[in-house]
């Protein structure tokens, strides 16, 4: 889950890592009010919020010197799109000044699968970009999780990249803090860019980054909080409320795909795609579906702008063939399905049962051996879709 920079901000302060202060609108009207609540002072920047970078070289980020213009910003801003994506909120903060901007992030690193600091006194640009153009300006710091962030840490970071120790104590604490926030919030990335160093040479985490593992959002209910009040497709909510994950892939796609896990997911958009057909949305079950959850997948699924046919993909070890087919009978009995099609590849568990349940339904349901048959059955009926 990717939080917006709002969210990342409030994380950070509440961990020490320092933040300009800011507050959040949804109206252009409840500036001055909202700003006098934070007690925000002029000039500010008003922050356009969407999941995603590059909002500067978008205009996504405005500078204003006063009410007017702030709310000028904030009216074009709000309702628009940045980058495809609807910006609803803006976050408004003072305007630091800054003499430096650094980069620092922690990051799970796959390669060691321990969490890693990155940092360089190049900030204010995309790391990727830094490190194609300057990769001995990047230095990284592999964090064993049993002993934490250790003091040596920091001094280490600002001797290699030629930056002045003096600022050892701050970046020092700003690291554990940083580091504290990475591991009780089960954190994918904690990044700051940029990092500055202000005019009373004191660090401060001028825009936050923060991606957060799905798996851990149970136990942490104010990020489940935080999550509604995310952009989202109705679907991808939809699908949530039975533990599915939806994902919409190509606008204007006629297909959809529904299976168990992501590699088998991604092995359908393949084929399907190789032969010029487009996927609309895919629907992972996950473990376990009963043949009601794979009812209201299939409803969901066909629910898709555009979507005339679901591929169900599946591999029956927890999920039983048995249900998935009972799930599209009952899919097919409830819903108003009579012109759609779907083709059905189900292997492992109760198989034969499965079977016998698909082979007496209706003409539009059709069963298949493999997926190279399965799409090849798409194909031939490619005059419906």
């Amino acid at each position: 889950m990717k939080l917006m920079e709002y969210q990342a901000q409030q994380l950070f302060k509440q961990f020490g890592v320092p933040v300009m202060r800011g507050c959040v609108v949804d109206n252009a009207d409840r500036i001055a009010e909202a700003m006098a609540e934070a007690d925000i002072h002029y000039p500010a920047v008003v922050k356009a919020q969407v999941q995603i970078g590059g909002r500067g070289k978008a205009g996504g980020i405005q500078f204003a010197d006063n009410l007017e213009e702030a709310a000028a910003h904030a009216k074009r801003l709000l309702g628009s799109e940045l980058r495809g994506l609807r910006v609803n909120k803006l976050y408004i903060v003072e305007r630091a000044s800054s003499k430096a901007e650094w980069y620092l992030s922690i990051m799970l690193d796959r390669l060691s699968k321990q969490p890693i600091i990155i940092f360089s006194a190049l900030g204010g640009m995309e790391i990727e970009q830094t490190a194609k153009t300057d990769p001995e300006k990047i230095k990284k710091l592999v964090i064993d999780p049993m002993i934490g962030v250790q003091d040596y840490m920091a001094r280490y970071l600002l001797s290699g990249s030629g930056l002045d120790i003096a600022y050892t104590k701050q970046l020092d604490a700003l690291l554990k803090n940083l580091y504290a926030c990475f591991m009780k919030y089960d954190c994918m990335l904690c990044e700051i860019n940029p990092l500055i160093v202000d005019n009373e040479d004191r660090l401060i985490a001028l825009d936050g980054k923060v991606d957060i593992d799905d798996s851990a959002l149970y136990r942490l209910p104010d990020v489940m909080a935080w999550r509604e009040e995310l952009p989202e497709e109705a679907l991808v909510r939809e699908a949530r409320k039975y533990d599915f994950l939806y994902i919409p892939v190509e606008a204007g796609g006629s297909i959809a795909v529904c299976s168990n896990g992501s590699g088998m997911l991604m092995s359908c958009i393949d084929m399907i795609t190789k032969n010029g057909m487009q996927v609309a949305a895919v629907l992972d079950l996950g473990g376990g579906a009963t043949a009601q959850r794979i009812a209201e997948a299939m409803r969901i699924l066909f629910s898709t702008p555009g979507v005339k046919a679901v591929l169900i993909n599946i591999f029956g070890g927890i999920t039983r063939c048995d249900e998935v087919a009972g799930g599209v009978k009952l899919a097919m009995e409830h819903h108003d399905l009579d012109d759609k099609l779907i083709v059905v590849r189900m292997e492992g568990t109760n198989k034969d049962k499965g079977i016998e349940i698909i082979e007496g339904l209706h003409s539009d349901v059709i069963r298949a051996e493999g997926l190279r048959e399965s799409v090849a059955i798409l194909l031939e009926r490619r005059d419906r879709l």
